[in-house]
């Protein structure tokens, strides 16, 4: 089962893009309910690694992201194979005549309710839309 999350950033897509992709920001706006992440690295290359540190802001214990790009196009597409689970992410971002659209479409987790994976995923990129549009004011 495919998931897909979209928002609308009023911004242009060169200040989404680098928003997307800064270790600084990321650690920003990656973070949805109970979970943030605390420590980023991102080699924006096909064959690069984007590396994140994801910890609880309950107690919980924490957990490592590991991806891999296996496409990468400035300002119009990301895709990454993530390490744990081999699942593929692509992410694209198009103009609209007010800003830029963002669009994540990957396989749904069979270990995770598709409505709750919806969620967080839709709620972290929902996050990201409001730090886009709260450092351009």
């Amino acid at each position: 089962m495919k998931i897909i999350t979209e928002t609308k950033i009023s911004a242009p897509i060169d200040v989404v893009w680098h928003a997307f992709n800064d270790p600084n920001d990321i650690l920003q706006w990656d973070s949805c309910g109970e979970w943030h992440t605390i420590t980023a690295s991102n080699d924006l290359k096909v064959g690069g690694f984007l590396e994140l540190r994801i910890e609880s802001k309950v107690g919980k214990s924490g957990f490592d992201f590991a991806a891999i790009y296996t496409q990468v196009e400035t300002n119009r597409l990301l895709e990454w194979r993530q390490m744990d689970d081999d699942r593929l992410i692509r992410v694209d971002f198009s103009e609209n005549g007010t800003g830029t659209i963002v669009r994540q479409t990957f396989n749904a987790d069979p270990t995770i309710p598709s409505n709750e994976e919806w969620a967080d995923w839709q709620g972290v990129l929902d996050n990201f839309g409001r730090y886009v549009a709260a450092k351009r004011t």
